[in-house]
């Protein structure tokens, strides 16, 4: 095992840890923060790609397609099984809604794991190599991310965004009558 595939492994396990440990405590939701996290991932993700001299082969291409529709997949029933509640006490910013998707949630991300790992392996032997590079595992956790965040962004209960605010109807509709909620309009 090279130097770099194990720093990438370390690095996946521990950002996937601290994202599953995430899952299992309540968090106090930001409807922007919870975009924030995944763009950052994708541009870092695309930076360290592109300084990768590995040529994308067609097995590469294929891989990065099942990797990415899995991800996408467990990244929506996340966002999906996401519980929220209202805490009485808001944090220093005024948030009062709180969010976790529990023991599945983490669940979740030991399966995105072994599914990892083993299209890593598999892709290894059939000469996709591109799939253990820091950058393709960054863009695979920003679609994660981002698919849970476009669910729980349209899920936000109404009446309180977790903003401070005051805004009269709270930002419940939009010019012509669409319901939004967190950052995107319905």
């Amino acid at each position: 095992m090279s130097v770099q595939l194990l720093a990438n492994v370390l690095i996946g396990v521990a950002l996937v840890g601290f994202l599953g440990y995430r899952q299992t405590t309540w968090q106090y939701l930001d409807p922007a923060r919870i975009w924030r996290t995944p763009m950052i991932m994708a541009v870092v993700g695309v930076v360290v790609l592109a300084q990768t001299s590995a040529t994308v082969t067609t097995t590469d291409v294929v891989f990065l397609g099942i990797e990415a529709l899995i991800t996408i997949g467990v990244g929506l029933t996340m966002g999906t099984i996401t519980r929220f509640r209202t805490v009485a006490t808001p944090d220093r910013t005024g948030r009062t809604i709180q969010s976790r998707t529990g023991w599945l949630g983490a669940s979740l991300w030991i399966v995105l794991i072994v599914v990892r790992i083993g299209l890593d392996v598999l892709g290894g032997h059939l000469g996709a190599h591109l799939l253990t590079s820091t950058g393709t595992i960054l863009l695979v956790l920003a679609l994660n991310r981002a698919a849970r965040a476009l669910v729980i962004d349209q899920r936000i209960p109404r009446g309180d965004r977790g903003d401070r605010g005051d805004r009269g109807d709270r930002g419940d509709r939009a010019p012509g009558g669409r319901t939004t909620r967190g950052m995107m309009v319905r």
